[in-house]
């Protein structure tokens, strides 16, 4: 169905393909009375400036000072259902707590968004219809469950509860954790968590594999090896002068990936496919880089070493940079000053080319000699 136009119109045919799919009427209509269209949500969707800061300050800025403790104490708190997590679905209790944590700080703040009125604003915005006009259906059956009030909120994107899944998630993944015949995600802790934890199993979670180690790397090093789309064998890394920081040991035949959040003047981590599953639960690679790092910490690793990474380049200076890229062929997406991957394969190319460190990391010279 077209996006756009008349809100009304857009929920007479969102009432009927309803029905069309089964749903009960009284539900749809119940669901559908009353609703409108927030510019407020649109907003939100086109602002999303935060994941442009580099990793280090978006990691301080996540974690603090205080957001271990309290992941220390929320694992205390609920051992028995952490172990649980991990038995039954695989998830190690720092990855856990590390998006319960950055989700919601632990169940504090789980946004103040109409839920209902996020994802009608987002299905009938052309930016994402595709995405959202599924979790229009999927929330009226939680409605008709019980399972989604109309004065439900989240987040502007139509996250729901501590962990915040969407609600074709919680119908398709949600696990009724403390056996009351529903899977509330805003009030329950074992509703949230083992539905976050049979979330990430759904994606692909391999238990008892690490998902990111900090490792330290010789001055030889060639960095044209990092990035996410290289993989090799631990004993390949390890024969290039790759180490664990701290000697751990690592399975020989795991394959990895060499990660530069950075750059080569920043910290370096090995991340294994568990660390892709993670970029399912969320696209933004510094925002999985942080949650990735932070659950490390949980687990007892220490902070990353003191490095000093040159500055990332400002928003007009990275935007310049995307359009350059692009005029030479390159796909980097949206010229949006954002550092994605696509723009970082490019930089990484053009280094090569220009027989600059190839860390694919922004910077002047880099956009001086473009």
């Amino acid at each position: 169905m077209p996006c756009g136009g008349s809100f009304p119109g857009f929920l007479a045919g969102l009432h009927d393909e309803a029905l069309a799919e089964g749903l009960p009427e009284a539900a749809v209509e119940g669901w559908l009375a009353g609703a409108r269209a927030e510019p407020e949500i649109l907003r939100a969707d086109q602002r999303q400036g935060v994941f442009r800061k580099p990793f280090l300050e978006f990691a301080q800025s996540l974690i603090g000072d205080k957001r271990l403790p309290d992941a220390m104490l929320a694992w205390d708190a609920h051992q028995p259902l952490f172990a649980k997590a991990e038995s039954t679905y695989g998830i190690p209790p720092g990855v856990m707590l590390a998006i319960w944590g950055f989700e919601t700080d632990f169940g504090r703040f789980q946004g103040d968004y109409n839920t209902r009125a996020a994802i009608l604003t987002l299905a009938w915005d052309c930016r994402r219809p595709e995405m959202f006009r599924p979790q229009a259906f999927a929330a009226m059956r939680l409605f008709a469950n019980g399972d989604l009030p109309l004065d439900t909120t989240g987040a502007w994107a139509g996250e729901i509860g501590m962990v915040q899944m969407l609600p074709k998630d919680i119908l398709e993944r949600g696990i009724d954790g403390d056996g009351d015949g529903h899977v509330r995600l805003k009030s329950s802790v074992p509703d949230a968590l083992l539905s976050g934890a049979n979330m990430l199993k759904h994606h692909g979670w391999r238990a008892g594999e690490p998902w990111l180690t900090e490792v330290v790397l010789p001055e030889t090093f060639d960095w044209a090896l990092s990035g996410l789309d290289k993989d090799l064998p631990v004993a390949q890394w390890a024969a290039l002068g790759v180490a664990p920081r701290r000697g751990n040991t690592l399975p020989a035949e795991l394959e990895a990936s060499l990660l530069l959040p950075q750059g080569r003047k920043g910290p370096a981590f090995l991340v294994f496919p568990n660390f892709q599953v993670l970029l399912e639960w969320n696209k933004s690679l510094t925002y999985v880089t942080t949650a990735a790092y932070f659950a490390t910490l949980i687990e007892g690793a220490e902070p990353a070493l003191n490095t000093s990474p040159d500055p990332l380049l400002p928003d007009e200076d990275m935007r310049a940079l995307q359009e350059k890229l692009q005029a030479l062929g390159y796909d980097v997406g949206k010229i949006d000053g954002v550092l994605g991957a696509g723009t970082r394969r490019a930089i990484q190319a053009e280094q090569q080319r220009l027989g600059l460190p190839a860390d694919a990391w922004p910077t002047r010279e880099l956009l001086d000699l473009l």
